[in-house]
């Protein structure tokens, strides 16, 4: 018997509607992706008419494989548009090179892995292990790379109360095994910039590729004022990424990946002939791969332009010296350092009395009450002993200008409601035997809810391995749904 595909059943229902219709159910405890009240994850430029753009954009090249721009020479025009625009934003030259990736964690594992491939040429038969030199608040992208590729990872302790990089403590830890070194611009926890041009230099003088980490603040900083000098522009600095899908607006996952020197480029690709299919010759870490987020993403950034992102920009300048004078005047929290760019952190402020501090992971629940989803952040003991403090991390977008009434009254009154409480901290007996994975997962899709500030205060109190392996149960739990009656 033929089965005739229908858009309706017997009933005259309509199925696609029905399939929609469950989609939007399953969309409905999501948190909001617009609209100012999400400060991580998000990055809502505030114009609907770019979203409706990329949209179209992405549904033009549909069915578009972009595993081969031959046959589909689409993909080589959108992608040479893209990286000449982010050249010409991002400092390169004529001979900059790179690629459109999925997102900040493919740019960076294809760098980690050119620096890779660049220590092995120079370094034939050696049996050191290659390492990547970074800030103690270099993004996680870079341990994953690590962990991966084969490579060592030397953390660098940054200033505990400022997040601030001493950039002769990360020179002095180079050697001839350091394959890659990073700086951040910004760094995503406290949103402070590393000192790129003293690191970069020394990396130079030794023959050390340098990485750029600046995913987030890309296509911000160009337009910031005062940022300094960051990007391809200063000499030493060897590769850079910066997403797309951030503060360049457009939908996940768009990154780019640009080199400063065409070897180096050639470096991330990955080609066989050794086998009897098609020649396989990939530039980035996927194969197959849909060309949807490219599209989106040159709409988006061709739609705007240099000036789009600059008057872009000017809001959200604009909005996050607003939203940090709201903070910096909430008695018992401080900001954290002197961040450069849309990040914020918050942390307790521990010069004043026990009874007027704001523990930040509180607030962070206290103002989640109040409709804002903030981003809280573990503390961390540096391998120099010294102890980041725990703070609540905040990304102003443009977003966030519309609702800053409202989100200045809920991120003061959430401070005045736990201000003088006890941070987060675990009994003695649950840092012993900590929660099961599986309740935790099953208590959260039954109640809607995930207590985050006591994760964040497991997370704290347990060995990293040991909270690490529980999260991984936790999230392999909860991506199996809620448990079916």
């Amino acid at each position: 018997m033929t089965h005739r595909f229908t858009d309706r059943d017997e009933a005259g229902r309509d199925l696609g509607a029905d399939v929609l219709a469950r989609l939007d159910a399953y969309r409905s405890a999501d948190a909001p992706t617009h609209g100012g009240r999400v400060l991580s994850y998000v990055y809502d430029s505030g114009l609907a008419e770019l979203d409706a753009l990329a949209g179209a954009a992405a549904a033009r090249v549909q069915a578009v494989n972009a595993l081969d721009p031959t046959t589909f020479p689409s993909v080589a025009l959108l992608q040479a548009d893209v990286l000449r625009f982010a050249r010409e934003v991002l400092g390169g030259g004529p001979d900059t090179a790179g690629a459109v990736t999925s997102g900040g964690t493919e740019s960076i594992l294809l760098a980690v892995l050119a620096a890779r491939e660049r220590w092995r040429e120079r370094h034939p038969g050696s049996s050191a292990t290659p390492r990547v030199v970074a800030p103690s608040t270099a993004h996680a992208a870079f341990h994953k790379a690590a962990h991966y590729l084969g490579l060592d990872v030397v953390t660098v302790p940054v200033d505990p109360g400022t997040g601030t990089l001493p950039a002769e403590r990360l020179v002095a830890r180079l050697d001839d095994a350091t394959a890659l070194v990073v700086v951040s611009a910004p760094a995503y926890p406290h949103g402070v910039v590393d000192p790129v041009g003293a690191v970069a230099t020394a990396a130079a003088e030794r023959g050390i590729p340098c990485h750029v980490d600046a995913c987030v603040g890309g296509f911000v900083l160009p337009w910031w004022p005062g940022a300094g000098a960051w990007d391809l522009s200063v000499p030493g600095v060897t590769s850079i990424s910066a997403d797309l899908h951030k503060f360049g607006y457009a939908p996940k996952g768009a990154s780019v990946l640009l080199f400063a020197d065409p070897a180096l480029d050639r470096a991330r690709y990955y080609a066989l002939t050794g086998w009897p299919g098609y020649p396989v010759v990939n530039p980035t870490a996927l194969g197959s791969r849909s060309a949807m987020s490219l599209a989106a993403a040159w709409a988006v950034l061709t739609r705007l332009g240099p000036q789009g992102y600059a008057d872009l920009t000017a809001r959200v300048v604009q909005v996050t010296t607003a939203v940090r004078g709201v903070v910096d005047g909430i008695v018992g929290l401080r900001v954290l350092g002197d961040p450069v760019g849309p990040l914020l952190a918050a942390a307790a402020d521990t010069e004043v009395t026990e009874a007027d501090r704001v523990d930040p992971h509180a607030w962070a629940a206290a103002v989640a009450r109040r409709g804002f989803v903030l981003q809280g952040q573990p503390g961390m003991t540096q391998t120099d002993g010294s102890r980041i403090p725990r703070s609540t991390h905040l990304t102003i977008t443009p977003v966030t200008s519309g609702v800053l009434e409202e989100l200045g009254a809920a991120l003061v009154a959430g401070a005045e409601e736990v201000r003088g409480r006890a941070g987060a901290g675990l009994p003695a007996q649950e840092v012993a035997a900590p929660p099961d994975p599986a309740l935790l997962a099953r208590t959260a899709w039954e109640s809607g809810e995930l207590d985050l500030a006591s994760v964040l205060g497991l997370i704290e109190a347990l060995p990293r391995e040991r909270s690490a392996a529980l999260l991984v149960d936790f999230l392999a739990e909860f991506g199996e749904g809620p448990t079916q009656a």
